[in-house]
């Protein structure tokens, strides 16, 4: 625990995301129908994904190789799931709300590292962004789904965002807590209401498809 032992809320953040994603992981495993080792390999890589690749990015040894906690964590995320399956798979809100979570606490954990390892925050907000959002990408492709990263819906932008409000929360000398509260409440935040209000980015049209509407219209 070398790496960040003198980040302790962050660390708790991270662990704290670390069940929000396994869980979300966990619940999209389900509606493939995997076992329960698949399940909990899918929530596994949801949950440490992202943090593996800025670790690796960043020429760290991955966080998970030096503390069992997230393997731990996983696989209570996964007895979690099998108590609870019935409430959790009927409400999607409350898997939304985990997943924004994850997002949102993971994207902090990811500017944190990045920025106590000595890198500029130009750097940190990717690391914040890939952090949040690799791990999802890693899911869906094991799930054979367009992964959500590349689709309309807002989601690596709202890691950026919150990367943003880290920034200037930092430079304004606000508590480190503060910080990242406020930078995750910023993902989570932009995440709901997007959702909530079908904000979206403009999808790509290929270029048939641009001709075709110009041959329509004349």
């Amino acid at each position: 625990m070398v790496y960040y032992s003198a980040l302790s809320f962050t660390t708790a953040l991270d662990l704290l995301g670390t069940f929000a994603f396994a869980v979300s992981g966990i619940r999209w495993a389900s509606t493939k129908k995997f076992d329960w080792f698949g399940a909990y390999a899918i929530g596994l890589v949801t949950a440490i994904g992202g943090g593996t690749t800025r670790d690796l990015l960043l020429n760290a040894t991955p966080f998970w190789m030096q503390d069992a906690s997230y393997l731990v964590i996983t696989g209570a995320a996964l007895l979690a799931t099998l108590l609870f399956r019935n409430r959790l798979f009927r409400w999607g809100r409350a898997l939304f709300l985990f997943d924004s979570i994850g997002l949102g606490l993971f994207t902090v954990v990811g500017v944190g590292k990045s920025l106590a390892a000595g890198f500029p925050f130009w750097v940190c907000i990717p690391m914040g962004a890939i952090t949040g959002s690799v791990g999802g990408v890693l899911r869906d492709v094991l799930l054979n789904e367009v992964p959500l990263l590349f689709r309309k819906d807002i989601y690596a932008l709202a890691c950026i965002a919150g990367g943003n409000v880290y920034m200037v929360c930092y430079r304004s000398g606000l508590p480190a807590s503060l910080t990242e509260l406020l930078a995750a409440l910023t993902v989570m935040a932009i995440r709901v209401v997007a959702v909530r209000y079908h904000v979206q980015l403009p999808f790509l049209k290929p270029m048939d498809a641009e001709h075709e509407d110009k041959g329509n219209k004349e």
